[in-house]
């Protein structure tokens, strides 16, 4: 896992980062040595330059400065006007006076530089490293891999059980990990999957045994029963009910589970009001990274999902 340019706001209250934010030779140290600091985008002016408290003092980043592709045309500008109220990651430019106050200059685009030529650098296929949900659209979660900088996953990338969009598993802001498929150092881009950390088929099936009644989630309504998830990588089906929709909370008696078919028996008890996205149970690997990932228990009859990392 990458630390040294996390996802914005994983410094903001950091010590290290308060001190050298609080006093002029902290700001000048930090320029000096190319310090990502962070601090709280508070105003967008209408030429799109935010305005950042930092300790005591109020810097500042020109438009062409906030992002990563704003000079260039290829990033629009809601990647700054979206950063009002929320932290972001800088490098010090300069330390200005302005009416004989302190008014720092600062870069993200510089920050987010650094962070993606580290990342490229460092990052291979199986490595797991902490991400923020930065926006959440049908096709993909968005996330920041460190100092803003953008990577996605796609839906069906999200986790074994089909979901109709991301926010049925993710809320913007939220911290979570993902692990990575590739990197494409000619497109500065990183591509990632989630899936694979919440879990095999066995490791989801152990939390639960044949008797008890458990929440779930309607994931789908077929003829021949009602799919519900037991846990993001993990569902059973339930025998057709014609009052149940997609996305409906219920509660299900567990009658049985076969692992050799990856099969789980369920039976609706009833409808429950309805949850957001509730807290990912994350199984990491010890040593930070992945080779393999096989969904399906040794001796299934049924294949299941797979990744290979090398």
């Amino acid at each position: 896992m990458t630390t040294l340019f996390p996802p914005e706001g994983r410094l903001l209250h950091t010590e290290e980062n308060q001190a050298l934010c609080a006093t002029k030779a902290g700001l000048i140290r930090a320029m000096e040595g190319r310090r990502v600091l962070e601090g709280k985008a508070v105003l967008c002016d209408a030429g799109h330059n935010l305005t950042v408290t930092l300790g005591p003092f109020t810097g500042y980043i020109p438009r062409e400065e906030a992002a990563l592709g704003i000079a260039e045309g290829t990033t629009r500008d809601i990647a700054i006007l979206s950063r009002v109220g929320k932290p972001v990651s800088f490098t010090v430019e300069a330390v200005e006076q302005e009416a004989g106050l302190l008014r720092p200059r600062l870069s993200r685009r510089a920050a987010q530089a650094m962070a993606l030529e580290r990342l490229m650098d460092t990052l291979e296929p199986g490595m797991v490293l902490p991400a923020t949900v930065s926006h959440l659209e049908p096709f993909g979660a968005f996330v920041d891999i460190g100092c803003g900088a953008p990577s996605m996953i796609s839906i069906e990338r999200i986790s074994v059980s089909r979901i109709p969009h991301p926010d049925r598993r993710f809320t913007v802001g939220q911290e979570i990990f993902a692990v990575v498929l590739a990197t494409c150092p000619d497109l500065g881009r990183v591509v990632l999957s989630h899936r694979e950390l919440l879990g095999t088929w066995q490791e989801n099936a152990a939390r639960f045994s044949a008797g008890m009644t458990v929440p779930g989630w309607v994931r789908g309504v077929k003829e021949y029963g009602i799919f519900v998830e037991l846990a993001p990588n993990l569902s059973g089906l339930a025998e057709p009910r014609g009052d149940l929709h997609e996305g409906d909370r219920v509660s299900v008696y567990i009658k049985a589970i076969f692992p050799e078919r990856m099969k789980i028996k369920l039976l609706v008890i009833e409808k429950l009001p309805p949850e957001g996205p509730q807290p990912l149970a994350y199984f990491l690997p010890p040593s930070g990274r992945l080779d393999c990932w096989h969904y399906a228990p040794e001796g299934c009859r049924k294949a299941g999902a797979e990744t290979m990392f090398r």
